[in-house]
């Protein structure tokens, strides 16, 4: 890649070049960010996920740029209008709104009132005024009257389109005019013509006479207003002083030229003004407010995927034998039995609510299940009935030990409805699926979550109205990292979590699932190397996030790389012990003096991370699930008062706050102005989605179904 661009890379992410340029080198080679930040610390400074993520945004946008380049100077090379200076001006250049720029006066345009006046033959007018070449513009235009051009006025008239034109393509002025807006233009909304007796329009009130200046207005307000804007409901435009701006054109254009005539600089005066109006206002206007679109999606996918980390990371409950129920009224709960790898064992529907009563069945049923089963964790979905039916099984006399968890639904009925769900349980309608889904979130929501399109989840902010290719792209990663940051167990992996394993994706993680069907369990990571089409490069990039528990070499059940094993063996054999003592003591590892191991390839960032990954063998990243209880005396909105401290989970986090469920169908809302008795800037530095607190209720709406809480006070 052009030193133009790694250079300008490291300065923005604050790192030596060599290190963007190594790791860019890496993706050349087709290795992944989870790789490369966890297998080459060494070629990279030991850059760390975020930034090799961050390196790969910014490479694969100058690749696109570059390739724009390109296609731009053979454009303006083919009208042979390629100066020297120009082609530098476009190498040389790294922005790319200021590439387009460069490339505006060369690009074909479709007719316009400029063109439409050259072809009247006005153009020598045009340039004479431009070069202030002439004391009365006048006195010339009337040797350009004829022919179509039917008057003086008519020819200055063409004259001053032209100019207008060649105003609003200089690179300078746009540039100008680009600053003006994006430093001091103001959002301007207002409710549409049309729409007053709209009833949705309510929703958009707080926008209909609003305004505020664009580079501090937040990504969530600016969505919000544009969806109404996108709905009909609002009217939406950027205003500047036309004082300020026609002075900064006046500026640019003027710049360097000769004194020129009061007539020629009215006329001129005259073509700037048209040019701001007509042109550069509605270009610059769309061109700020895209700009401004832009950074408000970026922000909220941002924030969207910091909720998805930690609903992905969210502790398990492990492999245990869980019967799990999707709870209902009038169509009952349906219940499922898993076994501790997930397998469905057995389902049941039960009636313990209104209209039907069946409590005392219901109660045989459970009872039965969990004895039959050796149930040792229940998992409830939060929906419809959850509460009812969380206190329904509290009240029957469980097994010691057996433990009661409230579990999310949000999407359980997109995966329940989806191709993967069918292709699991061709047999089963929706209902089964769904419970089994609540109960396999128990077991490892990461297992199971990524089975659901994120966008379903529920831990988003206006996510069907930002840039739908990035959202895809970022919740991609974040998915990606997770798995590979949690390691995937390769014998009980679906193929859907395999897919997002460094390296594989959809096609080998099929032929991984197939190969272990037909032969049985891997006892080794190298048996992955008869799976069809997976190569030594996928190996590499593969191996270490995949663990075998129980396999002969206890390595590969460690985030310990294959390429490492034999470094391994070496300090097991210089500390005078078996690899198996090796990894299983840690005194004898403690003696080891690293630093006589340091090679070219393995620095002491890899040998600590070897040493690290060997001394956490076989245990789960996420940590240990917490039992959680809702307050009991609260069933509805109605039972929230003003002054109560509730417990809750945070369900999601945004830019304006956090919504927490309390209990109830309503969650309560965080405002960020209640989340610490200090300022808060970023409500996602405060508070992740799944956190327990206590908050207090500071207002409740009835009417609106809203409740306010706040956590001034509380230790966080």
């Amino acid at each position: 890649m052009n030193k133009l661009y790694t250079d300008y890379i490291a300065g923005q992410l604050d790192v030596a070049s060599w290190q963007v340029e190594h790791c860019i080198a890496l993706l050349d080679e087709g290795a992944t960010v989870p790789f490369i930040s966890r297998y080459r610390k060494e070629r990279t400074g030991a850059l760390d996920e975020m930034q090799v993520a961050e390196i790969r945004h910014w490479y694969l946008k100058f690749n696109d740029l570059e390739k724009r380049k390109q296609a731009i100077l053979s454009s303006i090379d083919e009208q042979g209008k390629l100066t020297g200076e120009l082609r530098s001006a476009i190498e040389n250049e790294i922005d790319a709104q200021t590439v387009e720029d460069l490339y505006l006066p060369y690009r074909p345009k479709r007719r316009t009132r400029a063109s439409a006046a050259r072809e009247k033959g006005l153009e020598p007018l045009a340039m004479m005024i431009w070069d202030m070449s002439c004391q009365s513009p006048e006195r010339e235009a009337e040797r350009f009257v004829k022919g179509d051009v039917v008057s003086v006025e008519d020819a200055l008239s063409g004259a001053g389109d032209i100019i207008a034109e060649m105003v609003a393509d200089l690179q300078p002025v746009r540039s100008e005019l680009r600053d003006l807006y994006s430093r001091w233009g103001t959002v301007v909304s207002k409710q549409a013509k049309g729409k007053t007796d709209d009833q949705e329009a309510l929703k958009y009130e707080n926008y209909f006479d609003f305004s505020q200046r664009v580079d501090k207005i937040p990504s969530h307000r600016l969505l919000a207003i544009l969806r109404a804007f996108d709905q009909g409901y609002l009217s939406v435009k950027i205003e500047v002083s036309q004082d300020h701006a026609l002075e900064r054109i006046s500026r640019k254009v003027y710049c360097g030229k000769k004194r020129p005539s009061e007539a020629c600089r009215r006329r001129m005066d005259m073509a700037c003004e048209d040019s701001y109006k007509r042109l550069l206002h509605p270009s610059i206007e769309n061109e700020v407010l895209s700009s401004a679109k832009e950074r408000a999606d970026i922000e909220a996918i941002r924030v969207f995927g910091e909720n998805l980390r930690e609903l992905l990371l969210a502790p398990p409950v492990g492999q245990k034998r869980t019967l799990a129920i999707d709870p209902g009224f009038r169509t009952g709960c349906k219940v499922v039995c898993l076994d501790a790898q997930g397998n469905l064992l057995h389902n049941d529907t039960i009636y313990p609510h209104p209209p039907v009563n069946e409590k005392i069945a219901a109660m045989k049923k459970i009872s039965q299940m969990v004895e039959a089963y050796k149930i040792e964790a229940i998992a409830i979905g939060n929906g419809t009935a959850g509460r009812e039916t969380e206190s329904f099984i509290q009240k029957i006399g469980l097994p010691e030990g057996v433990k009661v968890y409230s579990v999310s639904e949000d999407g359980a009925s997109v995966y329940s409805a989806s191709e993967t769900a069918r292709a699991e349980f061709p047999s089963y309608d929706v209902t089964v699926r769904g419970a089994v889904s609540i109960g396999r979130r128990l077991m490892d929501p990461l297992a199971e979550l990524v089975k659901i399109d994120p966008k379903s989840i529920g831990v988003g902010q206006y996510q069907h109205d930002v840039d739908q290719a990035l959202l895809k792209s970022r919740l991609d990663e974040t998915v990606e990292s997770c798995v590979n940051s949690v390691g995937v167990n390769l014998n009980t992996a679906s193929s859907h979590l395999l897919s997002y394993v460094s390296g594989i994706g959809q096609v080998l993680a099929k032929n991984i699932t197939d190969y272990r069907a037909e032969n049985g369990p891997f006892s080794s990571r190298n048996q992955l190397k008869n799976v069809k089409r997976l190569g030594d490069k996928v190996f590499e990039q593969c191996a270490g996030f995949l663990r075998i528990p129980g396999a002969t070499n206890l390595l590969d059940n460690t985030a310990v790389h294959p390429e490492r094993y034999a470094l391994v063996e070496r300090m097991a054999s210089d500390a005078g012990v078996s690899l198996s003592e090796f990894i299983e003591s840690s005194e004898v590892r403690q003696k080891v003096d690293l630093k006589r191991y340091v090679s070219e390839d393995a620095g002491m960032p890899t040998l600590n991370d070897i040493m690290s990954e060997i001394s956490k063998r076989g245990r789960d990243p996420r940590g240990s699930i917490k039992v959680f209880e809702f307050s009991p005396d609260i069933r509805t909105i109605e039972d929230v008062k003003v002054g109560m401290i509730l417990p809750g989970i945070v369900t999601n986090v945004t830019a304006f706050g956090a919504f927490v469920d309390i209990g109830i169908h309503e969650n309560g809302l965080v405002h960020v102005s209640q989340m610490a008795d200090k300022y808060v800037s970023d409500p996602s530095k405060v508070l992740k989605v799944n956190q327990q607190l206590q908050a207090r209720v500071v207002s409740v709406d009835l009417q609106k179904k809203r409740i306010g809480l706040s956590l001034k006070g509380f230790v966080l």
